[in-house]
């Protein structure tokens, strides 16, 4: 599930560098669409009325500052690489989240911040998994919970109660939690390989429908295969989800929402791993 020329690039993401013009709109354009998008107003109840809630515009989303976004994905001794930390590197960055006073926070409080100008708690941040491993959920979790902390996790469904994945229990069990669950494909094709209606219907539409069917909740949040997008699959996904995550590209210029920045997280020492977050998300963003 790697492509080896996506490694270089996510390097890049780690230490703030990472941009990938080649997702933008021509610059002309995207001005233009900036001035002209907005989401779509929202109804929200308060003291049991129907209140109105309207929008940002699509520039004002991006003007806001961005939150940090960490991605996890496996967690296991093993050999080393760019996907792979220990089980007591984990704890270490979670300990070392904790106690800088960082907060966790859903998928749906950076929707409402972003879209509403809902408040955050200080220092906020997501912390997110890929690729549905079976140690998300015997590891990760009960150290996120002992630090009062919540995940997103971004589920493969065609990984179902196989060997080394999470089963349908235990997604369950996140989601009761108060974990997010949410989608990352069916099989992991990435979004820039999908070419017809049929590839929507197989990666998003019908795994969307059958998670939503195990948890007994709305899954309206996406990662990106290997975190590649362009322009088009986020614009397709937006008939989908609230939002979508990429790991090393710049924002869309039209879809922020689609095209949510995260960095990937490797082996290395606590310090390291704020070190890295802070360079990817200036605190002037954060």
């Amino acid at each position: 599930m790697r492509r080896k020329y996506i490694i270089s690039a996510i390097l890049l993401g780690l230490i703030g560098l990472g941009c990938n013009h080649a997702n933008q709109p021509k610059k002309g354009n995207a001005v233009a669409a900036i001035q002209s998008v907005a989401v779509k107003d929202n109804v929200a109840i308060k003291d049991n009325v129907a209140v109105k809630q309207t929008a940002n515009t699509t520039a004002q989303i991006l003007a806001k500052p961005e939150v940090p976004v960490l991605c996890y994905h496996r967690i296991s001794d093993g050999p080393k690489s760019d996907y792979r930390i220990s089980p007591a590197t984990f704890t270490a960055h979670m300990k070392i989240l904790a106690d800088s006073g960082y907060h966790s926070i859903s998928p749906a409080q950076l929707y409402d911040y972003l879209v509403y100008n809902k408040a955050l708690p200080a220092k906020p941040v997501v912390i997110s998994f890929d690729d549905s491993r079976e140690e998300h959920a015997g590891i990760a979790a009960p150290v996120m919970e002992k630090y009062g902390f919540r995940g997103v996790f971004f589920i493969m469904t065609i990984t179902y109660n196989k060997k080394n994945y999470m089963t349908t229990d235990q997604i369950v069990k996140l989601a009761k939690a108060g974990h997010t669950i949410g989608l990352h494909s069916w099989d992991h094709t990435m979004v820039i390989k999908y070419k017809d209606a049929a590839d929507w219907q197989k990666e998003v539409a019908d795994p969307k429908k059958k998670l939503e069917g195990i948890v007994g909740m709305p899954v309206e949040y996406w990662a990106y295969p290997n975190g590649v997008y362009d322009h088009k699959g986020a614009a397709e996904l937006s008939k989908y989800v609230k939002l979508s995550f990429s790991l090393f590209s710049k924002r869309d210029a039209i879809e922020p929402l689609q095209s949510v920045r995260r960095i990937i997280v490797p082996e290395c020492t606590p310090q390291g791993m704020l070190k890295s977050m802070h360079r990817a998300f200036p605190k002037k963003n954060a």
